[in-house]
């Protein structure tokens, strides 16, 4: 697999040294290089070849400001210290608070001690002013103090900011990723339970047809179709999880298809009838294909569980979506069947509900087995 480059951080450098350089531009420009922060009251000093490497230090030293947080932050209050010290004044201490919002925001580890360390060389800094002579009080000093530390906390805001954001974009692919594998889960079992069930009753059927060749022929005639159309729908479903490879919603079972599935569980030798009423709507895929695996699943556990009886599929189409209505005919394991484990029906419910739809299965008053479903028509597009 080739990894292609990342032009991220090569961004954010490039971003940054222009940050650097600008306010070092700045930092010279007539009006505003007497116009800098001045701590501690000094005597003014007019720029010479110290001063002009204090502003480079309190400027260009941004450019690593992400990268290198901790060095940036201690090169910068160098510049600041020396042109405090000295009596320069520029427009470079700016940068000052661009590196203390930056450590706070960027530094990887130790920010206490970096913290600390900030203090400590702040307080230095004013005692070193005070032995010059410096006629800022206290208060001032504390009050410059603070204005440093909300910059300091602007930057530990926006790293948490970031971390919950991280986090809450972890949490939702996970969640994705879950919700992803139910989907297939319930897509295989739906997918491989119906015709494996149906491959099994016609095997079981063809065992009494020795001596009907032609009825023979025609029972595994359907069992190798029946096996084809489970190993293209396994071809389409697993599909999706080939990320160079889209499948076409036109490629999922819908509604329409129920025909086609009453078909072939007919075929499989369980005597089905399908009744339709009213005129067919537009559901949308999630939805037709949710109604097609309600149909299917029902009509699995009837050919698994009341082999031989009975069974009706109303499909009823209605301006609020579309009910359906499976009934398999009272005997031997009906009533048990319709439930087996009841993994299917449990997925079912679940993927009817999404739709804002409901589900139902239980012994019907005759002492067969229903499966009902309800599923609302979605907002029309």
């Amino acid at each position: 697999m080739v990894r292609l480059p990342s032009f991220a951080p090569r961004g954010a450098l490039l971003r940054d040294g222009l940050l650097g350089a600008a306010l070092a531009l700045l930092a010279f420009v007539p009006p505003l290089a007497g116009a800098g922060t001045r701590l501690g009251e000094l005597p003014h000093r007019p720029l010479d070849a110290l001063a002009v490497a204090a502003v480079l230090a309190q400027t260009l030293s941004l450019t690593v400001r992400r990268r290198r947080p901790a060095a940036c932050l201690a090169l910068v209050a160098g510049g600041f210290a020396v042109q405090e010290l000295r009596g320069y004044a520029t427009f470079a201490g700016a940068g000052l608070l661009v590196a203390l919002y930056s450590a706070a925001a960027h530094q990887p580890g130790h920010r206490r001690a970096l913290a600390a360390a900030a203090t400590a060389g702040y307080a230095g800094l004013a005692a070193g002013l005070h032995a010059e002579g410096s006629s800022t009080r206290l208060q001032d000093f504390v009050i410059f103090f603070l204005f440093l530390a909300g910059c300091w906390f602007a930057g530990a805001w926006m790293r948490g900011a970031r971390a919950a954001e991280a986090e809450r974009r972890r949490a939702l692919d996970a969640a994705a990723r879950v919700q992803e594998r139910a989907r297939i889960a319930r897509e295989l079992h739906d997918v491989i339970t119906h015709h494996v069930t149906a491959m099994v009753v016609q095997a079981d059927a063809a065992q009494y047809l020795a001596a009907a060749p032609d009825r023979l022929a025609g029972s595994l005639t359907a069992i190798s179709g029946t096996g084809r159309r489970a190993l293209g729908e396994l071809r389409d479903l697993l599909g999706v999880l080939d990320p160079d490879r889209l499948a076409p919603d036109g490629d999922r079972p819908a509604l329409g298809s129920v025909g086609d599935l009453v078909a072939q569980t007919r075929a499989a030798g369980q005597p089905v009838d399908l009744v339709e009423e009213g005129h067919p709507r537009d559901l949308g895929s999630g939805r037709e294909l949710a109604a097609y695996r309600v149909v299917q699943e029902a009509l699995t556990n009837a050919m698994k569980y009341a082999a031989g009886r009975p069974t009706v599929v109303r499909v009823v189409h209605r301006p609020d979506g579309v009910h359906i209505d499976v009934t398999t005919a009272a005997g031997i394991g009906s009533t048990r069947g319709a439930g087996g484990a009841g993994r299917g029906l449990a997925g079912l419910r679940d993927r009817v509900e999404v739709f804002g739809g409901e589900l139902t299965a239980g012994p019907a008053a005759d002492g067969g087995f229903t499966v009902a479903a309800r599923i609302p028509a979605g907002e029309p597009a």
